[in-house]
């Protein structure tokens, strides 16, 4: 064992225990949030717009602080952008993460000196606690790729501004600069296939122990790698032991990723967004991410069924429940007040708190009522895969209101295969009986013959990077978008359809 090794080792077990500490009173730990938050907003324009001189409790908070999306803060945001202090935190925030929405355009979401600090030490204490979990730590002597956005940035009346991803490639420790990749030169390249093809003439002679990234990201790497080399990835690099992903469900990758690799691999599933990072999974043996409730943010939650409704309850963390959808909010040490995240979560285990991510607050399907959502649709096709061997680089699903012939409407769904199906009868009714089983909205539809069972559109090779490079959405932090309540992404899709 190296002396980098022992010290992680070390490192981690500390780490550990400062997290139980948390874990263990975890509603004291965010009543202490809220008050800090509170008391450090009170001197800015938004605190004083919404007095917060008179915040005593969630009650009160509720009373003066209406929940907000990006658009309905932008005004406060823009005064930030302009250069102003202390609109929405003491100050100015340090960096400006530029992310471009799908209903607000370009978003400038401020990130602070104390928010950074909780970012990167989330994404640190996420490895850390895989190591202390697991006794294995000889992967940190090895090379680490972390696949991001570039790390150059911009000025915008004074204040850094850059995508995410890039802006953390601005913290990577010392200890980690002789282990990382790609270089700095090739981290700045713009395109998104000229830089993975370099990454690969760096990487391809390595000792790549740790891969992070988007898993469809990832996967063109990978299969850039087979290509080029003709050898699976877990045989061109024989320490590859860790992939760490965030962003999109791993399941339905999973099956595809196996096959690149050529053996299974310890994967650690973080929950990072531009507003904040929110949850890493803690354990290789059990279901869910760990709620970080110690890092600067303040988590309210709405049932995703009422969110919509004028009467919502805002729910705090001791009265959240297993297994029901619930629109995130946010408020944040970075000046993000009741914020909408747009993420749809689901509890999986309340002592300690756990997650998964459900979906998007917006991404649904619901042209008839049914409401489904991300994680149905994703656990349908890992369902289908995973009974018929079948391997699926990438999907979408869109409902067809009005379809030829006067037949009943249905989902569509674009589906890229590497392996079609033996069976595709089969596969699509595997599918359709687990959103079914699922969704009772959808199956009172089906029985009904309000709708019919869905059907598949087969997307050509490749046809779905296609798309997003057509769309200026190819790599970095991009995902396609896994299902809309219109036929947006899908209409533009079928332009790649397979013939």
């Amino acid at each position: 064992m190296s002396l980098k090794s022992f010290a992680a080792k070390v490192f981690a077990k500390n780490v550990a225990k400062k997290t139980a500490k948390w874990v263990k009173d975890p509603i004291n730990t965010q009543d202490q949030v809220l008050t800090e938050l509170i008391a450090k907003g009170s001197h800015t324009k938004f605190g004083k717009d919404h007095k917060f001189e008179r915040i005593n409790s969630h009650t009160d908070f509720v009373q003066h602080v209406p929940i907000r999306d990006y658009e309905e803060l932008k005004p406060y945001v823009e005064q930030v952008v302009q250069g102003n202090e202390n609109i929405l935190w003491p100050g100015k925030p340090e960096y400006f993460a530029k992310t471009s929405g799908t209903t607000s355009g370009v978003k400038y979401i401020p990130i602070t000196k104390e928010s950074i600090k909780y970012q990167i030490e989330a994404s640190r204490n996420a490895i850390l606690n895989y190591i202390h979990e697991t006794g294995k730590s000889d992967f940190v002597d090895g090379k680490m790729i972390f696949l991001q956005g570039s790390p150059e940035m911009i000025k915008k009346n004074g204040i850094k501004v850059g995508r995410l991803s890039g802006i953390s490639a601005h913290y990577v420790p010392n200890y980690l600069q002789k282990n990382r990749l790609p270089s700095w030169e090739t981290n700045c390249i713009e395109d998104w296939e000229t830089k993975v093809n370099a990454i690969v003439e760096e990487t391809m002679n390595e000792n790549m122990t740790v891969i992070a990234g988007i898993p469809s990201w990832v996967q063109m790497y990978f299969e850039k790698l087979n290509g080029k080399t003709n050898k699976k990835v877990g045989e061109l690099f024989q320490n590859f032991q860790l992939f760490i992903y965030g962003g999109v469900n791993y399941g339905p990758y999973r099956a595809k990723f196996e096959n690149l690799i050529g053996r299974k691999v310890d994967s650690i599933e973080l929950f990072p967004a531009s507003e904040g990072f929110f949850a890493y999974q803690d354990s290789q043996k059990e279901k869910g991410m760990l709620l970080l409730l110690n890092s600067g943010i303040f988590y309210e939650f709405v049932k995703a069924s009422d969110f919509f409704e004028n009467n919502h309850e805002r729910l705090t963390l001791k009265d959240v429940e297993l297994d029901v959808d619930y629109a995130m909010v946010i408020s944040t040490n970075a000046g993000l007040w009741a914020y909408n995240l747009g993420d749809t979560i689901r509890f999986v285990s309340l002592n300690p708190y756990k997650i998964i991510v459900s979906g998007r607050i917006k991404h649904f399907i619901s042209a008839f009522g049914e409401h489904v959502i991300a994680k149905e649709v994703e656990q349908a096709m890992q369902e289908a895969i995973e009974s018929t061997g079948a391997k699926v680089n990438e999907f979408t699903v869109a409902p067809q209101i009005t379809p030829e012939s006067n037949e009943l409407p249905f989902h569509e769904w674009l589906v890229e295969f590497e392996e079609v199906p033996n069976d595709l009868f089969k596969f699509i009714e595997i599918i359709d009986k687990s959103l079914q089983k699922q969704n009772s909205y959808y199956f009172d539809l089906i029985e009904g013959k309000i709708l019919q069972t869905l059907k598949i559109t087969k997307i050509e090779k490749g046809g779905f990077q296609d798309y997003m490079k057509s769309v200026g959405k190819l790599g970095g932090q991009n995902k396609v978008q896994r299902l809309g309540n219109d036929r947006k992404v899908a209409d533009a899709l079928i332009e790649f359809r397979k013939p």
